[in-house]
């Protein structure tokens, strides 16, 4: 698998370790205990390789992959104990594509009985997780077989049945390394995720899932301590965040905006009178209440998504009514492409339907039962960029002509410029919550958000930051980028501060 040229997983070469039998020496158990000490492996396990059938003295019997931690460890002083150079499979950008990569790992017996084409045998390696088990069936080649009529000499007589091997293919993937490693960088002592793509032909270019770990450790040998280390870990490493379904709160507003815009229930100077930090609609909400952060009493649209206006897009979300506004949003979310072989789960606007207005109500402002992966609220964001159309992501080159192809429009042309202004403004007025995200020279427009996950007003609960953002002048970059747990650490400027030095990067090559 390559990504505009790089590697993501090949076939390359690592540093083994192993063991001559006939060359250990009196000490065999000493030597085999301080190997296992080194590798950070047991000595059984080393036992059971050097008992396998097919053991000679004189032959080399792998152990372990040397892994970056262990290369310069030196084994010299152990006899019997050599390295070697072989071929195995290589994850070139490590952690910082973890989870889009994936790894391989030896088939079970289940796996080899399980097939009816026989297509696995003992010994085989088969994708465990993410591109490579996705892309398992494409990447792996087939044995040629041929069943033949030989004489006592073993000369062939008569072939019967002869098919050759078919070499598996290669995968080519829009994402950019580069990009996908500087993202990694940028959110790496977090749990979070990011996804990038070229908004005006949907290609992703970057993938992100944080914390993660290194595939490579899968195929040089992994440490219990280091298995533990990750498997323990409460942030989850093995858990991928790109394909996750979260609350997007604000980020969501200009999606409800431009439902209002579309269906005449607002336009830009729309002005609502709100007194205060709190609001809800009449007695028939007992104690809810919707908050805000600024203390304005006339906002206007363009007003309300500049400081984020929570109690403005609930009043929105209720003008526009249940039926129109699951309708009018849900637009935006029917764009994953189903001819995309990654799998990715579905957005929902709501679980069952819009049950009341108080879920109308924080539905207007990202909350309630919105739930959205990374790529698809950056999805959302594509028809503010290319006239009102939503865009189907592309990840694999060779899925037909996709790159490019036409999309879905959601959103009038009109709609899509005055949105795309707004949100320009969030990220150049000092006043906006995007602020920290401008660059010198580069017109920048997006979105903040802070999705909040508790059960009732009072409690204090864990708050995800998100920012979406993107160039306007050349629309070559759209990224959306989210952070867990951001509560007393600056909510979404947090993220913010996370993504100018990726901005940066990119827009200066």
């Amino acid at each position: 698998m390559r990504s505009n040229g790089q590697g993501i997983a090949i076939n390359g070469f690592v540093e083994m370790i192993g063991i001559v039998p006939g060359k250990l020496g009196e000490d065999a158990e000493k030597t085999k205990a301080a190997l296992a000490e080194r590798l950070g492996i047991t000595q059984e396990a080393i036992n059971r390789k050097l008992q396998a059938s097919w053991v000679k003295d004189d032959l080399f019997v792998p152990i372990a992959y040397l892994g970056k931690n262990q290369a310069n460890i030196d084994y010299s002083d152990l006899p019997g104990v050599l390295r070697k150079q072989e071929k195995a499979r290589v994850y070139p950008l490590g952690e910082a594509a973890a989870h889009l990569s994936g790894y391989i790992r030896e088939a079970t017996a289940e796996e080899i009985a399980g097939r009816s084409d026989h297509l696995y045998g003992p010994g085989d390696l088969i994708g465990r997780a993410g591109s490579e088990q996705v892309y398992e069936d494409v990447l792996r080649g087939r044995d040629g077989k041929r069943i033949s009529i030989v004489d006592a000499t073993g000369k062939t007589r008569e072939i019967l049945a002869e098919s050759a091997p078919v070499n598996g293919r290669d995968v080519r993937l829009t994402i950019d390394a580069d990009l996908q490693i500087s993202l990694y960088e940028a959110i790496r002592e977090d749990a979070g995720t990011a996804v990038a793509l070229q908004p005006k032909t949907g290609e992703i270019l970057a993938l992100v899932s944080s914390p993660a770990y290194d595939p490579n450790a899968f195929i040089t040998g992994m440490s219990d301590e280091q298995w533990d280390a990750w498997n323990l870990n409460p942030d989850k490493p093995f858990l991928n965040r790109f394909t996750k379904l979260y609350s997007p709160g604000s980020a969501f507003k200009p999606i409800t905006a431009a439902a209002g815009l579309e269906l005449g229930v607002s336009y830009a100077e729309k002005t609502r009178e709100i007194k205060g930090l709190r609001w809800s609609k009449d007695s028939s909400w007992g104690s809810y209440y919707v908050t805000r952060v600024k203390d304005s009493p006339k906002v206007n649209l363009r007003e309300a998504l500049l400081y984020s206006d929570n109690i403005y897009f609930a009043q929105e979300a209720l003008e526009i009514g249940a039926d129109a506004f699951l309708k009018e949003t849900g637009k935006f979310l029917s764009n994953v492409n189903p001819n995309m072989t990654y799998p990715f789960p579905k957005a929902s606007l709501s679980n069952h339907g819009i049950k009341n207005e108080i879920q109308l109500a924080d539905s207007g402002y990202g909350q309630g039962e919105v739930v959205m992966t990374p790529l698809h609220l950056a999805l959302a964001y594509t028809p503010f960029l290319n006239d009102g159309v939503l865009i189907p992501p592309v990840l694999d080159y060779q899925e037909g002509d996709a790159v490019g192809s036409s999309g879905i429009s959601v959103i009038s042309a009109d709609t899509a410029k005055l949105i795309q202004s707004m949100l320009a403004d969030v990220v150049n007025n000092p006043g906006g919550t995007g602020y920290g995200a401008k660059i010198k020279g580069i017109e920048l427009a997006g979105k903040t958000g802070t999705a909040e996950l508790k059960n009732k007003k009072e409690q204090k609960g864990q708050e995800n930051g998100w920012l979406v953002t993107f160039d306007t002048a050349e629309s070559k970059l759209l990224i959306a980028i989210m952070v867990e747990g951001v509560e007393g650490r600056g909510g979404s400027g947090y993220v913010v501060k996370k993504a100018r030095p990726v901005l940066e990067e990119y827009y200066s090559k």
